[in-house]
């Protein structure tokens, strides 16, 4: 397949679109006729003419019309007779550009496709790509479309949710109200035909219009200044909706005007789910903000959250102590702590969390087992929720973690190399930590091979070689290969510019080539880390490679980030604005989509500045 990654239709002048949409406007408003003389658009196919046109505005439910006619200018005038007749019309402050936005999407390509063939998996014609494709079903007498757009607006990042959504609108819908079996009538039904259809869309911006490409907006290239704009400016989020109990905004649906968690939907207020390693990850986020600005809110901020945690603390004896939440107490809890607490005692010199320090380093190392970290000091499931001692083989292995280790790690290297106020315990830490690493970079992959993934995920345990190598007796070629092996294999798995046909993916993660890709902050920590780690021991060229892979790894990123320009279909936009979403079409939010972002943003900009 021939990939062309043209991007010229969103460089051209769209003055005309503006002076469209200005029009459209006007028309709305007054309920005259529209006249678009002089502003044919010249790649509208009146063959394939249906065109949306789409009303947002905050704290309003989006409306929209689309409809089919011969030339531009009625099914323009069919969409805008239609919208002033839904009831909610009167909601929309039409005149007002600073509130009501325009969307007009107008179908460019259609191609016939047997809906069971629909995948995501290879990049050929059958490929449903949430937000540059959409769906079309006809049966004999009606038409029904789910946009390309639609993925982005309704938070959709799949076949199944797109489907989910256009069957509502058939008869199906009233045959069961079960997701599953609606689908399964509609792929199984002659009834229905299928193609796929691409589209172009653009939108207004107070008086002018942005052009759309997967319901977003496009960024030309990399750009420091971008970055370092919305690295502050998602820290800015987490200070702004911070709690007064220290915990950070932990989930928002943007989509949904919600706080409901995905993973845990059960949970509803006041009851909502919290994650104190999360909100470990939103203190060291702040604490990268101070470091790159001083601004002394931030270190408040962080301060207050540190407090979060220690109130969160338990005594495992009299000088060992434990982070403990959700009835559980994980090892990443405690190492995630132990990190936040150690890098605000470096910035600020601040002793006061001493004790928490030094307990929560003993804790670590008491779990070190013949070289492997326990994942779990407690858990409700095993013991009757009591201290997890002397574990059988096969409890150790149903409460493996294959993250934490990295994350106890990290903490106890930042102490090691920076606490120098017990020398005693910093050295016991030293020797139990390099037994550890020993067993995790050279053991671990033989014991739980079956948890390596085709794409490496254990950024946690790359910062903490490139910590702890600044201890020359933990500079081993087997620490400093497992980061590199992981940063080369991240390399090879990243997508191009000329091996894709869509303008966003380049710097995007894969585990299989034709996956829907990765936009990954946390990945790209550990990308960051194989940089700083080449560069500091001399490895010039793998530094350079590992630098410009970060490069076009953040490109992919800056799509996450919601700004004024592309909230439109948020409910409350206030809320969402400058934030990282999870997914490129998913409108989810959560602290830690933000924190890994931002914090692999604030270290590469670190990198040449």
């Amino acid at each position: 397949m021939i990939f062309n990654n043209d991007t010229t239709f969103y460089k051209k002048d769209f003055s005309k679109e503006a002076e469209l949409i200005k029009r459209i406007r006007d028309s709305l408003f007054s309920g005259k006729k529209l006249n678009i003389s002089n502003l044919e658009l010249p790649d509208y196919d009146p063959k394939l003419s249906l065109t949306y046109i789409t009303l947002f505005q905050k704290g309003t439910d989006l409306i929209r019309y689309g409809s089919k006619r011969n030339d531009f200018e009625s099914v323009l005038n069919r969409d805008i007779e239609k919208l002033r007749e839904n009831k909610n019309f009167k909601n929309f402050d039409i005149l007002n550009s600073e509130k009501c936005r325009i969307m007009i999407e107008y179908v460019t390509k259609e191609t016939p496709v047997d809906i069971n063939e629909l995948q995501t998996r290879t990049f050929n014609r059958t490929r449903f790509e949430p937000g540059v494709t959409g769906i079309f079903l006809r049966t004999k007498d009606q038409s029904y479309y789910y946009m390309p757009t639609d993925s982005f607006i309704y938070s959709h990042n799949g076949i199944n949710s797109s489907l989910s959504h256009l069957v509502k609108k058939t008869p199906i819908a009233k045959m069961t109200d079960k997701i599953p079996e609606r689908i399964k009538i509609l792929r199984n039904s002659e009834e229905y035909k299928c193609s796929l259809v691409e589209s172009h869309a653009f939108i207004s911006y107070k008086d002018d219009v942005i052009p759309l490409y997967r319901g977003n907006i496009l960024y030309d290239d990399f750009n420091y200044d971008t970055l370092l704009y919305q690295f502050i400016k998602s820290s800015d989020w987490l200070v702004n909706f911070m709690h007064e109990d220290g915990r950070f905004l932990y989930y928002y649906d943007a989509a949904q005007d919600n706080y409901i968690d995905h993973e845990h939907p059960t949970r509803r207020e006041p009851n909502l789910y919290y994650n104190i390693l999360r909100h470990s990850g939103g203190t060291i986020t702040l604490l990268k903000a101070y470091t790159q600005t001083k601004d002394k809110k931030y270190l408040e901020a962080a301060k207050k959250s540190i407090d979060y945690t220690v109130s969160n603390t338990r005594q495992q004896n009299e000088n060992t102590c434990y982070v403990f939440y959700n009835k559980k107490a994980k090892l990443g809890g405690t190492g995630l702590a132990l990190t936040a607490m150690m890098q605000y005692r470096i910035i600020t010199a601040d002793k006061s969390y001493d004790d928490y320090i030094k307990g929560y380093a003993r804790h670590l190392i008491s779990r070190i087992y013949n070289g492997e970290f326990l994942g779990y000091y407690i858990h409700p499931g095993y013991h009757d929720g009591q201290p997890l001692i002397n574990m059988t083989d096969k409890e150790r292995k149903e409460t493996f973690s294959f993250y934490y280790p990295g994350e106890a790690l990290l903490g106890l290297g930042l102490f090691a190399n920076h606490f120098e106020d017990d020398k005693q315990l910093v050295q016991e830490v030293c020797q139990k930590c390099e037994i550890a690493m020993d067993w995790i970079v050279n053991e671990r992959p033989k014991i739980y091979k079956d948890l390596f993934t085709a794409l490496p995920s254990d950024a946690w345990l790359m910062q903490a070689i490139q910590e702890w190598v600044n201890n020359e007796k933990f500079i081993k070629d087997d620490y400093l290969n497992f980061v590199y092996q992981d940063a080369n294999t991240m390399v090879e798995k990243m997508y191009t510019n000329n091996n894709n046909p869509y303008l966003d993916y380049e710097g995007g993660y894969y585990y299989q080539y034709g996956d829907h890709f990765y936009p990954d902050g946390a990945r790209s920590e550990g990308l960051i880390s194989a940089y700083y780690l080449a560069k500091k021991m001399g490895h010039t060229t793998l530094a350079e490679k590992f630098l410009e892979a970060c490069k076009k790894a953040a490109k992919s990123q800056f799509y996450l980030f919601n700004c004024e320009q592309n909230s439109y279909a948020h409910k409350n936009p206030d809320k969402s604005k400058y934030t990282f979403r999870f997914k490129m079409t998913r409108q989810w939010i959560r602290v830690d989509s933000i924190q890994h972002v931002a914090c692999f943003f604030a270290r590469l900009y670190e990198a040449e500045h």
